[in-house]
Order: structure tokens, then sequence, then C-alpha cells
């Protein structure tokens, strides 16, 4: 007969665990530096269920994914900081305050009239509770709290979606289609110059004014990155499955590219 664990299951399991007399060696001399990693990977992992579209699946990664967050409830617990109810009062308290919209009184049980919403000024005032929210903080800067340790993609989508906030954006797509050229001829003229740090420089503002485009066309770029590696993998293995190429590494240009295109036009 199965059993139907809880919440507080978890939360015991995480202590038991952790208990520097009978619990795991391993878990016992964790720390928050060595488990963020983790932490990231199942992050991940959850995405690629997602993608996949395997429901099963994202049950089980959803779990590793909050058994992450109990981890780390279970440490500054022991260090006498916070433990997981704090982190749920925090996130609760939050979100009821950053959505007035529907909690009126600035209370979890308050409704608001059945009356239509405008969506954009629930995004004014979402940006300016933030806002308010970083400055008790600290933070005074408009730019301050996007945090530096995100993928460099994702921290250039973020970055340049605050900036829009607050005026800084092209008026439409043309203008950001202008600027992806602008800077794919200031590369090539570093790539003629021979100068390595400045190509390095030039690619990376190229590769930001595409994932500006990508903000403008309401396309995910990592996602849309993630369908060409996919796509990569899949042409290449049929490639790979004409050709042999583990035996066969000598083979010249034009014939890998005739296999590339088969493989394209089989798609």
């Amino acid at each position: 007969m199965s059993v139907n664990y809880s919440i507080e299951d978890l939360r015991y399991l995480m202590a038991r665990l952790r208990d520097p007399e009978t619990g795991c060696p391993w878990d016992i001399k964790q720390s928050y530096a060595t488990i963020a990693s983790y932490t990231v990977e199942e992050v991940y992992e959850v995405v690629d269920a997602i993608e996949r579209n395997d429901l099963s699946d994202l049950s089980e990664e959803l779990g590793d994914l909050l058994f992450q967050i109990i981890f780390y409830c279970q440490m500054a617990e022991e260090q006498g900081e916070f433990d997981f109810d704090t982190v749920i009062n925090h996130i609760t308290s939050k979100l009821v305050r950053r959505h007035p919209h529907v909690f009126p009184e600035g209370t979890l049980e308050s409704t608001r009239a059945g009356l239509s919403i405008d969506e954009q000024q629930i995004k004014q005032n979402w940006e300016a509770i933030k806002q308010e929210e970083r400055q008790k903080k600290g933070n005074s800067g408009i730019l301050d709290d996007v945090p530096n340790a995100l993928p460099a993609q994702m921290r250039a989508t973020k970055l340049q979606k605050r900036a829009a906030n607050y005026g800084f954006d092209w008026p439409n797509v043309d203008g950001v289609i202008e600027k992806v050229k602008e800077e794919l001829a200031e590369l090539n003229q570093e790539i003629d110059s021979g100068d390595k740090a400045r190509q390095e420089e030039e690619l990376g503002d190229l590769m930001f004014a595409c994932v500006n485009l990508a903000r403008h066309l309401s396309i995910d770029p990592e996602r849309a990155l993630a369908k060409t590696n996919n796509k990569f993998v899949r042409r290449f293995e049929s490639m790979d499955a004409e050709l042999d190429l583990n035996n066969n590494k000598t083979l010249d240009v034009d014939t890998l590219e005739q296999a590339w295109v088969k493989a394209k036009q089989a798609e």
C-alpha cells in the first residue's frame, strides 16, 4: 500500500538527512554554495520536461526542485536565519502586495468587484511596486537588482525589459533590425582588423542586439536557440547515419554539405 507523504514529511526527511549523528554524510557537509549548481540543474530539468511535454516527468522534476528549496531552508533554520515557513510568508506577502487589483485591501481574503482590468495599468503598477521594494532594499538604481549570476542571454533580456519600462526602447522592430545590421557591420570591420578584444566586444554587441530583436518579436531567445540546437542535432545525426563520420573523418566539404542538405530536405 503506497503512502501519501506531505510537505511536512519532506521537511522531516530533510532534517533527518542533516542530523549530525544519524544523517547522511553527503547531505551534512553541504552548504548554500555547494548545492547551488544542483539547483540550476534541477531548473533546467524542469524546463526540459516542459519542452518534451512529459507531464509525468515534470511532476518528478518539480519534486526535485522543491527538495532544493527545502534543503536551503533546513540549512538556514540550523543557523537560526529563517525556515520554510518564513519563505512561504515572504512570497505570499509579496504577491498580495504586488496584486492590488486582486487583493484591493492588501489582505489575502479581500476581493475586488468583477470589473474589467486595464492590463497596461497593471503592468505600470507592478513596476512601481517593484521599484519601491528595490529602494527599500537599498537598490536605488533601476538595474541594480538584475542578478549578475543569470546566464548572459537571460540577463540581457531582463536588462532590456527593465530599461523599456522607462521608455528606453526602439518604437518598433524596424529600428532593432537596423541595429542588428549595424552591429554585424562593426563586427566585420574588427574581423578585418584582427583585433581579438574588439571582435569579442562587437560580437557581444551583436548578440545583445539579437536578444533585443527576439524581445520585440515576443520570442524567448533561449527557447529559440534551444530549438535550433535540437534541429542541428537531428540533422547532424542523420548526416552521421549516412556517412559514418567516426570511420570517415577525411570527407571533403562538398560531401558533407550534400549530406547536410539531404538531411534538411528530409525534414
